[in-house]
């Protein structure tokens, strides 16, 4: 039994594509937002506690598909407005629109993967470096980050193969990532349960891509560190 693809097959690829850059472009966003936002709930500041507690709070009280329709559809409509004030044609795409709702949303959830990482290192090594006479930035960048990622990265790993299926939401507003490439497909065809199985392969596919390589980037993080048996 041959799978006939009925000619959609670079579509889908196309869309695996679109899918794999949303991703990591959601990605980065998230981790910046996500370690801006621990920092400030471990800050010994109450307005920076107070604002990375709101961030995480709201986002997360809001399904991720809200996210999507609000902020494309709110930017469409502050786009709008800023060109006919500037008199210039500005827009937002799908694309953007996509990576910054996952994004904040990914960023949410990695706030609390981060906190709970910087409140798992010693105290001690913290007091350890201002012993040695580095400053708060130096003891930042050299003593907790490198720290905190290790503990965070199964936490994030987790997360991120969550952010890879919620890549699906965004073809609501017309991304063409695979599901949206799926749907056209099967309109063409009258075969859903062939393009959407596929559809469900090159996410399991991906999935699998993702794991190995959180593999590795674990097991290179936790060099010259013993587990304990349990």
């Amino acid at each position: 039994m041959t799978l006939d693809l009925h000619g959609f097959g670079p579509a889908l690829f196309a869309g695996a594509l679109m899918t794999i850059q949303l991703a990591l472009c959601a990605l980065a966003l998230g981790l910046v937002l996500g370690l801006l936002g621990a920092l400030a709930k471990t800050s010994p500041y109450k307005p920076l506690q107070w604002l990375g507690g709101s961030y995480s709070t709201i986002v997360r009280g809001v399904p991720e598909l809200l996210w999507v329709l609000l902020i494309y559809f709110g930017t469409v409509n502050l786009m709008r407005s800023l060109s006919d004030l500037v008199g210039l044609e500005l827009e937002l795409n799908a694309f953007a629109a996509g990576t910054i709702a996952l994004g904040i949303c990914f960023g949410a959830y990695a706030t609390e993967v981060f906190r709970g990482a910087i409140l798992a290192i010693p105290k001690g090594h913290r007091e350890a470096g201002q012993a040695l006479g580095l400053s708060s930035s130096r003891i930042l960048w050299r003593v907790i980050l490198p720290q905190m990622w290790r503990i965070a990265l199964p936490g994030l790993g987790n997360l991120f193969m969550i952010l890879m299926k919620d890549t699906a939401l965004v073809s609501v507003i017309g991304l063409e990532e695979i599901m949206r490439r799926s749907q056209i497909a099967v309109t063409a065809s009258k075969e859903p349960f062939t393009f959407f199985m596929v559809a469900a392969l090159i996410y399991l596919g991906l999935t699998i891509i993702a794991m190995t390589g959180m593999y590795f980037l674990e097991k290179r993080a936790s060099r010259g560190f013993v587990r304990s048996a349990s």
